[in-house]
């Protein structure tokens, strides 16, 4: 079934990487192979995107970001600078520890102890119902998907902003419900294989039906038609 959707939601936006599907799972997967060596929680989504399928552990997870907004790990397990963000001031991307700690307060982790691994895979190969759809796109493919979210329910996404990409296209539109729409953040860029115009949208999974069904409605209707031939 998800397998399907995946290959309909490439033809009709004409995706040019995999969407992927993320899972959490309260035990170990049996069927699926645990990732080799330790990667970052953004590099994950890019390893699922060009076909890999695997599950992690808070053993495979690299950053502390990654492991604390998955829920692998709880934030007092970590160490003080990655706590209070200290790191983060002579890397650049905060110029002090308050301006770190005010933009955290924007970031929502799953409670640790609950999931014992993540599982990530391209949504065309996924042979598990995941709990959310992650899109590397352009802004309009983005987009329509908004527009595809909004159309039967006049619901609007949650737009992210510089928090790191596992706790605002992750576990927060986990935890929300809410199509989530963003650009990374820096450190998600630098970990990546993205262009510089490509953009995030995340789906929960239990909307990704509805939202097909209304784009392939949508591209009936006149405005979107005068969208597709002003497309090259």
């Amino acid at each position: 079934m998800y397998q399907e959707m995946g290959e309909k939601l490439k033809e009709i936006l004409k995706l040019d990487k995999e969407p992927v599907a993320i899972k959490w799972s309260v035990r170990i997967p049996k069927d699926i192979k645990k990732e080799e060596g330790k990667s970052r929680f953004c590099t994950k989504l890019d390893k699922a995107a060009n076909g890999e399928i695997f599950y992690s552990t808070a053993e495979q997870e690299e950053c502390m970001g990654g492991i604390r907004y998955s829920g692998m790990k709880d934030r007092k397990e970590l160490p003080k600078n990655m706590q209070s963000g200290a790191f983060l001031v002579p890397a650049g991307v905060y110029k002090s520890i308050p301006a770190v700690q005010r933009s955290w307060q924007n970031n929502v982790p799953i409670e640790s102890g609950i999931f014992d691994a993540v599982i990530f895979s391209p949504l065309t190969k996924a042979e598990f119902d995941p709990d959310l759809v992650f899109v590397v796109c352009n802004s309009e493919q983005a987009m329509m998907i908004l527009h595809a979210n909004a159309y039967d329910s006049g619901a609007h996404g949650l737009g992210a902003d510089t928090g790191p990409i596992c706790s605002s296209m992750a576990s927060i539109p986990y935890l929300t419900g809410k199509v989530t729409y963003g650009f990374g953040d820096i450190g998600s860029r630098n970990n990546m294989n993205l262009k510089p115009e490509d953009v995030m949208v995340t789906i929960p999974a239990a909307d990704l039906e509805r939202i097909l069904t209304n784009l392939s409605e949508m591209k009936t209707k006149p405005f979107f038609k005068r969208n597709q031939k002003a497309t090259p």
